[in-house]
């Protein structure tokens, strides 16, 4: 019997913004701006939780993952999208595709189960400091990070499995900068009816279920907070979980958008949709990973201290 799903599809042609070029250059300068400072910006970060004894905690540990992830996440398409803007036709192999689609659905995967582990952190020193160092001990918080890499890469290996099995037999131009999921279920010549089911099923484990996560944490967190009699303590409290939650509210509030906003009907209007979709992927891509590191050097004193004290040992060490 004759495998029927079998791709005739070798590459994906990659839209991009083929359609506006003059706006290819200006977009080349701008992402790889940001894309460089992602790189040293979470770059510092994890060289000074590594070489810093005393951001040798659980927070900055989960900090120091954040960081590399954020890595990880955007080396995964980031280079792709600029080679985009200088090539006149960008294509990508099949196995090159299956490649870049599983490393951004995996890192995707893998952060918002990490946001709700950083959450569960800052619940357990605001809510139970005397137990803070038992609960959240080394042997506990390493699994914990480890666990959230391996839930988020096991969600992306099924995804993509059940992707790259359906047929490609006609179309190959994914209108889009990458090998973003959505885009190419849309090329397949076959029903897609149970890659949707498992996409939503997967989007309520690591999505839902980790907002829900990081909301009931929050409240008793913000409980907590409130009970603190002197004004100086609260502060002191709230600070310690503040550039977590900020993190938060950019991450899913971007994705909120993303998906919430509604969709044009107009035909001439959807066209401009979908290059609006397209850049808004796009920077949402790049924009997090940026914001990161600066959130939490603004808002950490630990953080600050341990970078001056870094640039300042390369100064004098020269």
């Amino acid at each position: 019997m004759e495998v029927a799903n079998q791709s005739t599809v070798a590459e994906f042609v990659l839209l991009g913004l083929s359609h506006q070029p003059r706006l290819e250059k200006t977009f080349f300068v701008l992402i790889l701006s940001m894309y460089l400072v992602i790189l040293l910006g979470n770059g510092v970060l994890i060289l000074v939780t590594v070489s810093d004894p005393r951001l040798h905690t659980p927070m900055y540990f989960f900090l120091g993952n954040l960081s590399f992830l954020d890595i990880c996440y955007t080396t995964s398409s980031i280079p792709l999208v600029l080679d985009g803007f200088l090539t006149p036709r960008k294509t990508i192999s099949f196995s090159g595709c299956a490649v870049q689609m599983f490393l951004s659905f995996a890192m995707g995967a893998t952060e918002c189960v990490l946001l709700g582990m950083m959450a569960f952190d800052r619940y357990v020193a605001i809510c139970n400091p005397l137990r803070y160092p038992v609960v959240m001990s080394k042997a506990a918080y390493v699994p914990m990070a480890a666990s959230s890499w391996v839930a988020g890469g096991a969600n992306s290996l099924v995804q993509i499995s059940l992707a790259v099995q359906l047929p490609f037999c006609g179309d190959n131009v994914i209108n889009h900068f990458t090998c973003e999921i959505l885009a190419v279920l849309k090329l397949a010549c076959a029903d897609i009816s149970i890659n949707v089911i498992s996409m939503g099923v997967a989007n309520v484990i690591f999505l839902g279920v980790p907002v829900l996560f990081i909301f009931v944490s929050y409240i008793f967190i913000l409980t907590t907070i409130l009970k603190i009699p002197s004004a100086e303590g609260r502060k002191k409290a709230f600070s310690t979980c503040s550039a977590h939650l900020t993190v938060v509210v950019i991450f899913y509030g971007t994705i909120l958008f993303m998906y919430a906003k509604p969709k044009s009907k107009d035909p001439l209007g959807a066209d401009k949709q979908d290059v609006s979709d397209k850049l808004i992927s796009l920077f949402y891509g790049v924009l997090t990973p940026m914001l990161n590191p600066i959130i939490y050097s603004l808002r950490n004193k630990d953080v600050k201290v341990a970078v001056k004290n870094l640039v300042s040992q390369k100064y004098f060490t020269q």
